[in-house]
């Protein structure tokens, strides 16, 4: 079994209203009596993708040392790298595969530098096409944008765009169980090639549903939540949500 807690959405600006919210997720992670196996952090990591964000940023993910990031819509790829991972300015996708108790999380970057909707360009899914065929145990596929529509026009319109290719790479890979995302600003589930499609809260802010009244989409006082995906030995996927006051 590993235990996953999936945090989005932190938008760190270098003030602290981002800063309080993400480090009162942090703290509640890092102060759990039975720590989980791996933070996942889906992306928006920074709000403008500047480099004092990602140094904000990587100071309070320094809470949970086991935090795994991807890039968002507001993250800037070069700066993401420099600030998070002390490597050289890169505009390429950033995509990496780590490993966690037999289990690869396949972190793909599904950015599309000055745009907000998110799409899979050639080179990642060759990259993710090869981290799939080269695992020997259960694949977890996260990145930012959802690769379907969630019943909320304005997130809708951001989402993954031209994501058959991605379901196809689903559909046809056994050892892929669930799709893990963030950019909704609100928790869902639902499926996506057949398989389990999982979004976080945002810590940052809570997106209201269109029923809910859309004259403000954004709610900034509701609590950042996050979720906890759990992955038994039969390769079931259960997932809770809690919200902090």
């Amino acid at each position: 079994m590993i235990v996953i807690a999936h945090v989005s959405d932190t938008h760190f600006d270098g003030g602290t209203r981002a800063a309080e919210r993400s480090a009162r997720v942090l703290s509640y992670l890092a102060a759990l009596p039975h720590p989980v196996d791996v933070v996942l952090v889906t992306g928006d990591i920074a709000d403008h993708g500047l480099p004092h964000e990602y140094e904000q940023a990587a100071k309070a993910l320094a809470a949970v040392p086991e935090a795994l990031t991807l890039p968002g819509n507001h993250d800037v790829r070069a700066a993401y790298r420099q600030g998070l991972f002390g490597e050289p300015a890169d505009g390429g996708p950033v995509n990496r595969a780590v490993v966690v108790n037999g289990v690869t999380l396949a972190l793909c970057d599904s950015s599309i530098p000055g745009r907000d909707d998110g799409r899979l360009d050639a080179e990642t899914l060759g990259w993710l096409r090869g981290v799939v065929a080269g695992s020997d145990g259960p694949v977890l596929v996260c990145l930012h944008h959802p690769p379907v529509e969630l019943g909320i026009p304005f997130i809708d319109a951001l989402r993954l765009h031209d994501a058959q290719p991605l379901a196809e790479l689903v559909a046809q890979s056994p050892n892929v169980v669930a799709v893990l995302c963030g950019h909704a600003h609100t928790p869902a589930a639902t499926t996506f090639a057949g398989r389990p499609l999982l979004v976080a809260p945002g810590v940052a802010s809570r997106l209201r549903l269109p029923w809910e009244g859309t004259d403000q989409p954004m709610d900034l006082d509701a609590p950042p939540g996050l979720a906890f995906h759990v992955l038994d030995e039969d390769l079931r996927v259960t997932t809770h949500y809690r919200f902090l006051p």
